[in-house]
C-alpha cells in the first residue's frame, strides 16, 4: 500500500526564478510505504501504546549495610482518575520477604499471593526457607509463561535469607534483575534522582528511611499519578517490619516548612479628631 500524493501541488511557482536544482527538490512528491494493515487506526493506537509511559506509581528499595528498604505511595489511578489513595502496593510475600506492587493492581497482588502459596509449600516441603534468588526466578518463570497475555507487572523482590539480603526486578515480559537500588513506576525518575544523590552502602537504619521516604515524597511532588501515603519497610535478619506510613501533604510542609513574611509597610487609618 502507497500514500497517493498526486493531489499535492507543486512548490516551484512559491520560489519563481529560483534555481532550478533547489526547486527540484522541493517540488518532487513524497512518496512512502505505510505498514501493511488494514486497520491502520488501530495501528497507530497500539503504536502510541507502546511508547506511551507507564503511569500511576512509585515504588523503590535498595540494599544497605543492615538490610533491604523498601518504600512506596499509596495512590491507585484510573487513566486521569485518582480511584485510590489508600492502596498497600507493599506486600508480604513472607516473614522474611517483600514484593512491591507497579502496574496492574490485580495482577501484581493475585501473583504476589500466588507467589506466597508457592514460597510456603516450598518451606514445607524442602524444610528451609526459599531463597529471595529462588523467589524471584519462580515469579520470573511464570510470568514468563504469560507473556503477550495481557499481564502488567513491574514488581521488586526484596527479602533476607541464608547468603543475607537480596534485591530483583522482575516484570510481566519474564525479565529478571539483580542489583542494589531499584525504583518502578511513573515517579521512578524523580526517586532516582533523590536516591543516586543520597545513596550509601554504610547508612544507618534511621538515614536509610529517612533517604526512602524523602524520595517517595519528592516523586509524589512531581509526578501526578504518584500520592497518598509514603510507606517505609526494613528487612533484616529477624524479618520485616514497618517503619512509617506518612502522608505526602504533611511531607511536604515538614521538608519546606511555611515561613512567615514580615511586612513591610502596612496601611493603617489615620484616627480622626
Amino acid at each position: 500500500m502507497k500514500l497517493d500524493t498526486s493531489g499535492f501541488e507543486s512548490f516551484s511557482s512559491q520560489f519563481g526564478g529560483a534555481n532550478s536544482e533547489l526547486v527540484g527538490q522541493f517540488s518532487a512528491p513524497p512518496s512512502f510505504e505505510l505498514p501493511s494493515t488494514l486497520d491502520f487506526d488501530g495501528f497507530q493506537k497500539e503504536a502510541i501504546q507502546m511508547v506511551k509511559p507507564a503511569k500511576g506509581t512509585t515504588t523503590l528499595a535498595f540494599i544497605f549495610k543492615e538490610g533491604v528498604m523498601v518504600a512506596a505511595d499509596s495512590r491507585a489511578s484510573m487513566g486521569g482518575y485518582i480511584s485510590s489513595q489508600s492502596v498497600k502496593k507493599i506486600i508480604e510475600i513472607n516473614p522474611h520477604m517483600l514484593g512491591t506492587m507497579a502496574g496492574g493492581a490485580a495482577d501484581c497482588q493475585f501473583w504476589h499471593r500466588n507467589l506466597g502459596i508457592k514460597c510456603r509449600l516450598h518451606e514445607l516441603a524442602n524444610k528451609r526457607r526459599i531463597s529471595v534468588t529462588g523467589a524471584s526466578k519462580l515469579l520470573a518463570n511464570i510470568l514468563y509463561s504469560y507473556r503477550g497475555m495481557g499481564l502488567s507487572v513491574g514488581t521488586m523482590i526484596a527479602g533476607w535469607d541464608e547468603t543475607g539480603p537480596g534485591l530483583y526486578y522482575v516484570d510481566s515480559e519474564g525479565g529478571r534483575l539483580k542489583g542494589t537500588r531499584f525504583s518502578v513506576g511513573s515517579g521512578s525518575p524523580y526517586a532516582y534522582g533523590v536516591l543516586d544523590s543520597g545513596y550509601k552502602y554504610d547508612m544507618s537504619m534511621e538515614e536509610a528511611a529517612e533517604l526512602a521516604r524523602r524520595a517517595i515524597y519528592h516523586a509524589t511532588f512531581r509526578d501526578g499519578a504518584s500520592g497518598g501515603v509514603a510507606s517505609v519497610y526494613y528487612v533484616g535478619p529477624n524479618g520485616w517490619k514497618k517503619l512509617s506510613g506518612d502522608d505526602v501533604g504533611e511531607l511536604h510542609y515538614h521538608y519546606y516548612p511555611v515561613v512567615p513574611s514580615t511586612v513591610e509597610h502596612e496601611m493603617v487609618e489615620a484616627a480622626v479628631a
